[in-house]
């Protein structure tokens, strides 16, 4: 089994973010090796991102289900209070992310516009797309009640778990 303690027995609060995030991602490599379940992945994902990244109250999948069109994300695997189920490609930032590609960091929620409010603790969010081939198959959706949470490091280490995701589901 693998050990999903952060590096030298270092809280997470007390890790630099590069070294927190490149020891999520190897967790969540040894989460989804040798497993082909992509629900079963997402669920370990999303339940090893909620450890690993301090100051969050979601984190989870939003999905493009195959044969759907392409233009919609269906909820997934999660952690946190209930959420959307469905969110139209463009539409808030989980749906400008998987429209555009690109990953999102929004310091403040109720400045972004058409923002979809799924928890009202919610004050900054960051949605990174999962793609394979060029084509976005998932989200991965970051919420925190803490304004101005998310940085260009959180986007890069998320990044790198994305990739993982990509190949184990």
């Amino acid at each position: 089994m693998y050990d999903f303690t952060p590096p030298d027995g270092l809280g997470q609060h007390d890790l630099p973010k590069p070294e927190l995030y490149s020891a999520l991602a190897a967790a969540a490599q040894a989460l989804v090796e040798g497993e082909c379940d992509p629900v079963a992945n997402m669920a370990n994902l999303a339940a090893a991102i909620w450890q690993f990244v301090p100051d969050l109250n979601w984190a989870g999948f939003y999905r493009v289900l195959p044969g759907s069109g392409g233009d919609e994300l269906v909820l997934g695997p999660f952690i946190g209070k209930p959420a959307c189920i469905r969110i139209p490609f463009g539409v808030g930032v989980c749906g400008t992310a998987a429209a555009s590609g690109t990953t999102q960091v929004v310091p403040d929620v109720h400045a972004f516009p058409g923002h979809i409010a799924c928890d009202a603790d919610s004050r900054s969010e960051l949605v990174v797309p999962v793609t394979v081939d060029g084509r976005v198959i998932a989200v991965i959706d970051l919420d925190s009640p803490a304004p101005g949470r998310f940085d260009e490091e959180d986007a890069a280490g998320m990044q790198s778990v994305a990739q993982v995701a990509a190949r184990a589901i």
